[in-house]
């Protein structure tokens, strides 16, 4: 036949009709899965304990994404914010995934239909008679048309004239609920953290947006700039497309990773980086030493740390900690949290309060060493007992709770010391249910780490295409995988088969 293996999208090459229609089709697709996966999630679903066994614990990867657009209820009776009083109307998680699969229908029967129905008058050149595309304009019109979007998804549905809100909550993501949001117009709206400035951003991009679509609709390209960005080629659409698509993923991958602004710790779980610097564990003592300075005991104060920024403070909830490719939802890994043990603080034989040095992010093990305020090692585990000198035996380290279960006990049996030793490693320790998930023991990444690395790696992918088309269409006399005297082996109608001129139809005759 003449063509190349990998020209796959020559069969819609000339033909606009067939374009719209696999456009039409991958839509279908994407909003069936999206739907469709929603419904999986939610049969799966345990809404039981918000703070403890949260979505992103059981490896949920559409309900966070809905949840922190404004969907948080369930016609189930349940919300993710935890409330009991439920009345999602029909926007609930189940109204929603139901809307993408009945748009994923609608789609499909559009897309058979322009496939079927593909030499409109409407693709027609009115001077040649030929199928054509008028590029400028049809950029003109999706510029306008995602600028209306961008306008109306900024100044209705963010700020809850015509919407929701979205999802708002304080830095430790600890509060996190639904809220009508004010755009910040000033310096302040360029904080990453700053709501208002998603909300600003979105009305301003929009009304841009919307100016540069109708300037392309009324004002016709230059012909030397037609012609320098090869404006009349197809495949120049799709190298730009291409672009903005990379472009885009690799921002939300780099915003997954390094912030929670809009992916809310509550909904995402925790980023990797919060735990490498500290940020819960700082944020305790800050707490505890304030509740100390108002009077309170180290038992009231530790009473008073909220479970949830306790449990933030555990590194198996870092998205970096446990391979990508071990897969399933991270309590099938260490399994499902039942309970915050309280606060572990140890001592050794002559007093000195220790801290256990703590498990680095990458590492799967690490030495259990326990050192003074200055940093010297006090206490260990050793690893050969014939040549130890600071085991716990030898140094008398016992452990103490404050808040959680074990508020108040105290424990010497070098056991027991031992065992509280090892999970106050990974942080501050809870009481794991290991059973009702098999789960395995084996660290997992959460659907930040998940989501993060797919779009890194199609975002590679993209950048690569987009560096492929750009340079087909460019330098298309140079090398093409069509050449110009393939016009006739890939036109419709022509040949029953296209490329194939043993095929040739009646249509000349006709």
């Amino acid at each position: 036949m003449g063509l190349p293996w990998y020209r796959v999208h020559t069969v819609v090459l000339n033909d606009p009709g067939r374009l719209i229609s696999v456009h039409l089709m991958h839509t279908a697709l994407v909003a069936g899965w999206a739907g469709s996966m929603a419904l999986y999630e939610l049969a799966t679903f345990d809404p039981s304990d918000s703070v403890l066994n949260p979505m992103w614990r059981q490896g949920m990867f559409v309900l966070p994404f809905m949840a922190r657009l404004g969907v948080t209820e369930s016609w189930g009776g349940w919300s993710v914010t935890g409330s009991t009083a439920v009345n999602p109307g029909f926007w609930s998680f189940e109204g929603v995934a139901a809307a993408h699969i009945v748009l994923s229908g609608l789609l499909f029967l559009a897309a058979v239909w322009h496939w079927v129905y593909w030499d409109l008058e409407l693709f027609q050149d009115p001077r040649t008679g030929e199928p054509a595309l008028d590029l400028p304009k049809m950029f003109g019109i999706h510029l306008f048309l995602s600028g209306l979007l961008c306008f109306g998804f900024g100044a209705f549905h963010l700020t809850g004239l015509f919407g929701p809100g979205m999802w708002i909550s304080d830095p430790y993501g600890l509060t996190g609920h639904i809220e009508a949001v004010a755009p910040e117009w000033g310096p302040a709206g360029f904080n990453p953290f700053n709501p208002g400035g998603v909300v600003a951003h979105h009305i301003a991009a929009g009304i841009v947006g919307i100016i540069a679509g109708l300037f392309h609709l009324t004002v016709r390209p230059p012909e030397r700039l037609y012609k320098a960005l090869r404006m009349g080629n197809i495949e120049t659409v799709l190298s730009s497309s291409i672009a903005a698509v990379f472009f885009a993923a690799f921002v939300v991958a780099g915003t997954m990773w390094y912030g929670s602004a809009t992916t809310p710790v509550e909904l995402f779980g925790p980023t990797r980086y919060q735990w490498d610097q500290n940020y819960y564990h700082q944020e305790i003592d800050r707490r505890v030493q304030a509740s100390l300075a108002n009077g309170a005991s180290l038992e009231q104060a530790w009473s008073r740390i909220p479970e949830k920024l306790a449990f933030y403070d555990y590194v198996g909830n870092s998205p970096a900690k446990g391979g990508l490719f071990r897969t399933g939802p991270m309590d099938k890994g260490d399994g499902i949290a039942q309970s915050w043990l309280g606060h572990p603080v140890f001592k050794d034989g002559e007093g000195r309060v220790l801290d256990v040095r703590r498990l680095p992010n990458f590492f799967e093990t690490f030495p259990v060493i326990l050192t003074d305020a200055d940093g010297v090692v006090r206490a260990d585990i050793p690893f050969r007992r014939a040549e130890s000198k600071y085991s716990f035996e030898q140094t008398g380290v016992t452990v103490s709770f404050y808040g959680g279960d074990l508020d108040g006990q105290t424990f010497t049996d070098p056991v027991d010391v031992k065992k509280y030793a090892r999970k106050a490693q990974l942080g501050e320790p809870f009481e794991f249910d290991t059973e009702t998930l098999n789960s395995d023991g084996v660290f997992r990444t959460s659907p930040r780490g998940w989501f993060t690395y797919g779009h890194a790696v199609f975002a590679l992918l993209f950048f690569f295409g987009h560096i492929w088309h750009g340079s087909r269409t460019i330098y298309r006399d140079v090398f093409a995988g069509v050449d110009a005297d393939m016009e006739e082996q890939v036109e419709w109608g022509r040949f029953a088969k296209v490329g194939d001129k043993t095929t040739r139809t009646n249509r000349e005759a006709a």
